[in-house]
């Protein structure tokens, strides 16, 4: 677990300005951080720091599990892309196809196996054109998939892996699936 920081003035956590929590939550990170500190967050969990933001100081809903998750990494409560289950990474990437060619990428084994070889996965639910529900065959993580169209013939793909054991883990998995992006990008893209 990381050091405790030190109480100066803190102009981004939780990957978000200073900035912008003022404009969507009425305080800056350090005003947060000096009100869950005089109320005793060190020693809380995290649904109940997320409960106490959300309940006590009236912040909203997604906005109060941010504020959370910048105080826990702000007071080295937690790491960087820790969640409470484990550890979780994303990717993404933008493809000149329709989103019909990137979800038939992903559901055609044989499409598959050519950008995504020997993955050791199993697809629990896939709604078509929209999103795919897998289990990792490490025996413990998931992976979502969700595909966005970006007019008739350009689509996003977006990959959240979560449940990882630890950040090294997270950081694999980060660079496994940036790879695999731009080999599913090669293969489905006509040049």
């Amino acid at each position: 677990m990381p050091a405790a920081k030190s109480a100066k003035p803190t102009k981004q956590a939780a990957g978000i300005s200073d900035d912008a929590v003022k404009a969507k939550t009425g305080k800056t990170w350090s005003q947060w951080f000096m009100l869950l500190d005089k109320a005793g967050a060190k020693k809380l969990g995290h649904k109940e720091i997320a409960a106490y933001v959300h309940d006590k100081l009236h912040c909203p809903g997604w906005w109060s599990q941010m504020v959370t998750v910048g105080y826990e990494q702000e007071r080295g409560l937690r790491e960087k892309y820790q969640t409470p289950d484990g550890y979780q990474t994303s990717a993404s990437k933008t493809l000149n196809v329709p989103v019909a060619a990137a979800f038939e990428a992903w559901i055609d084994d044989i499409m598959r196996s050519r950008w995504l070889s020997k993955a050791p996965l199993t697809i629990r639910k896939a709604t078509p054109h929209k999103s795919l529900r897998i289990t990792w065959n490490d025996g413990n993580s998931n992976v979502d998939v969700g595909l966005f169209a970006k007019g008739d013939s350009k689509c996003q793909v977006a990959v959240e892996h979560s449940k990882l054991k630890n950040a090294r883990a997270s950081a694999v998995m980060k660079k496994y699936w940036a790879d695999a992006l731009v080999r599913l990008q090669k293969l489905v893209e006509i040049p």
